[in-house]
């Protein structure tokens, strides 16, 4: 029995936790290595200034941590009250997986601990920088495993079907399937980019606010550098990915790339409205560039979406996801390469406000690229929670309750907006740079006596 009054809500209240979580899940995995390249340059080149930066950043983050921990839980929860059915069948094989994340989580915030509370205490930045290894590893390894749960649910293997039930669990088989290489590359890789540019629309966003001080000019350098490699890396990960869903989800791509009939010298279509005889119009075509993207061929065979039941091909809104995702990309490589090559070449603009405020922009637009890419992904799936095996609806609870579950979580995760960004305010306005560098002078002057 389906209740479709609950599926919907399900569906509703599991995509604003993720929407809700992936934003501090991405800030939580790429932070940490932020961190430690920081450290890192500033015990390399003796500069106090990028000691400084990582010491700042750990304050912030441990705040994002706590809100990503709750998030997290509720997702948890969530698998279990929403998606009982799902659990039931998929649970014994997404164990491991799940377990393993719960783990890593935990390895990472025992030496995150150590690591805050020994400031200082370290006769070598050196040794005290290795406690962030560890951190990095654990944060990392997090989005690994709760991706490859992801991965498992668009390429489900590991195990044979016998009489409705999965048998023959095995879970090692499960956990390296298909989609998992470039599910996992493309979240670490786009989690690292997205924090550089975040910590960078923050450093640009305090230089135009008055603070010229050269703590933030440090900072935006090094984030524009880290930002501009990640984002390259990414988009090449993206290319594997397209690869990926033309060999395993051939009608993902179909949808995404609004490909209705199969042909040779596929083109790519960008931006473009579509009517109710789907017809594009208004639209970018790039020639033979989907068969590239698919195939690496330009003359390749691209399966269209006339291939597949009607009744299996994802919404035709990913179209737009995938749009936002890749303009956005472009747009940031652009800004970093700019302001690299002008800090090079001494180019004056880049200092000037207007390009400044580009750079300001990078960071929210980053977590709305995050953003589309995860519903791209989610939404990109359906009809199937685990595909080709369970469709949605039949992994969906019958509870008449989710309604009311919806409006609690969406109380609880405005309480923890608001209260995440009120407090990181609060904690950097009363400790600004300029005074936390007079107090450190302070202090090592009167250890000195």
């Amino acid at each position: 029995m389906i209740n479709e009054s609950a599926v919907f809500w399900s569906r509703v209240l599991t995509e604003l936790t993720l929407s809700f979580h992936i934003i501090y899940a991405t800030i939580g995995v790429g932070i940490p290595l932020m961190i430690m390249i920081a450290q890192w340059v500033g015990y390399k080149n003796k500069d106090e200034h990028y000691i400084l930066l990582a010491r700042r950043w750990a304050r912030g983050f441990v705040i994002t941590v706590a809100v990503g921990v709750v998030t997290g839980t509720a997702i948890g929860l969530q698998l279990s009250l929403l998606w009982p059915n799902f659990m039931q069948l998929a649970g014994q094989v997404i164990a491991l997986p799940l377990f393993m994340e719960t783990f890593a989580f935990f390895f990472e915030a025992i030496f995150l601990g150590i690591y805050l509370y020994t400031w200082d205490r370290f006769d070598s930045q050196r040794k005290h920088m290795l406690l962030l290894i560890p951190v990095a590893i654990g944060a990392s390894m997090s989005a690994v495993f709760i991706t490859i749960v992801n991965a498992f649910m668009n390429a489900p293997q590991g195990f044979e079907m016998l009489n409705g039930e999965l048998v023959n669990i095995q879970p090692l088989v499960a956990m390296f399937n298909p989609a998992m290489p470039t599910k996992v590359a493309h979240v670490l890789v786009s989690a690292y980019m997205t924090s550089a540019f975040v910590l960078a629309s923050i450093a640009a966003f305090r230089l135009l606010k008055g603070s010229n001080h050269i703590y933030h000019k440090k900072a935006l350098f090094l984030l524009m550098k880290l930002g501009l490699i990640f984002s390259i890396a990414t988009a090449i990960i993206g290319d594997f990915s397209g690869k990926y869903l033309a060999e395993y989800q051939p009608e993902k791509l179909a949808a995404a790339e609004w490909h209705f009939e199969t042909e040779e010298g596929a083109p790519l279509v960008l931006l473009g409205f579509l009517n109710d005889e789907e017809e594009i119009t208004y639209s970018i075509r790039i020639p033979y560039a989907l068969s590239i993207l698919a195939h690496g061929n330009p003359m390749a065979e691209v399966v269209g979406l006339e291939e597949f039941p009607e009744d299996e091909i994802p919404p035709l809104y990913i179209h737009y996801l995938f749009n936002i995702m890749v303009f956005i990309g472009m747009f940031m490589i652009l800004v970093s390469i700019i302001y690299l090559a002008g800090i090079w070449r001494g180019w004056s603009f880049i200092k000037a406000k207007w390009f400044r405020w580009g750079i300001v922009t990078g960071g929210p637009l980053s977590i709305i690229a995050i953003e589309a890419g995860w519903w791209l992904a989610e939404v990109g799936r359906q009809p199937w929670i685990l595909r080709g095996i369970m469709r949605t609806e039949e992994g969906a609870t019958t509870s008449g309750q989710v309604d009311l579950m919806f409006m609690l979580f969406c109380l609880l995760y405005l309480v923890l907006g608001i209260g995440s960004v009120v407090v990181l305010r609060r904690m950097f306005r009363s400790n600004s740079i300029e005074q936390e560098i007079a107090d450190r002078k302070s202090l090592k002057a009167g250890e000195g006596q």
